[in-house]
């Protein structure tokens, strides 16, 4: 993946990051943080789910990044590096993840690769342990992660180098009175 950005950074002398790439477009980054925290700020579907889901998607699409960040939230919901690391090709078989995990895995499988992934019974066990506005809430997700992955690899946002890094999990800010 390329680590040399291809936008330049519209904060003077603060370095090309998502972040400060996306303040060409205040309003628009206005609103896709809020979006983002927003997303992270709801509790219909817990964070280590949709950190599961995050997970997935880093591995699959291969953002530096997003491989080796993890939020606090969910790290404090029990997310730890074994659960993790099962997280791979061959996850159904895991002893560790849970079957509700699981089944956001293929759901997530689904929503990168082939929709066809999710008939029969992985459509069944979906509905089995998610709620309509669970599965709602890990679409939203799965499409806001695939999107922000491939925004930071195309645009050359990557870390060349990054060690795994708890961060505090994303919420809205709140504007300045």
């Amino acid at each position: 993946m390329s680590t040399i950005p291809r936008v330049s950074s519209a904060i003077a002398g603060e370095p090309a990051h998502f972040g400060s790439v996306l303040a060409h477009q205040p309003e628009i980054a206005e609103s896709f943080f809020a979006l983002y925290g927003r997303f992270w700020g709801s509790d219909v579907l817990p964070a280590r789910i949709k950190e599961v889901a995050r997970m997935r998607n880093a591995r699959i699409t291969e953002c530096g990044f997003c491989r080796n960040v993890r939020f606090d939230k969910a790290v404090a919901q029990g997310l730890g590096e074994d659960v993790v690391d099962d997280i791979t090709d061959g996850y159904e078989s895991s002893g560790r993840l849970t079957d509700t995990e699981k089944a956001v895995l293929k759901f997530t499988d689904a929503l990168i690769h082939d929709p066809e992934l999710l008939t029969g019974d992985a459509r069944a066990a979906l509905q089995r342990h998610l709620s309509p506005a669970q599965i709602a809430e890990a679409g939203l997700g799965v499409t806001l992660f695939l999107a922000l992955a491939k925004a930071l690899i195309t645009m050359g946002l990557e870390p060349e180098v990054m060690d795994r890094t708890v961060l505090p999990t994303p919420a809205v800010l709140e504007a300045a009175e």
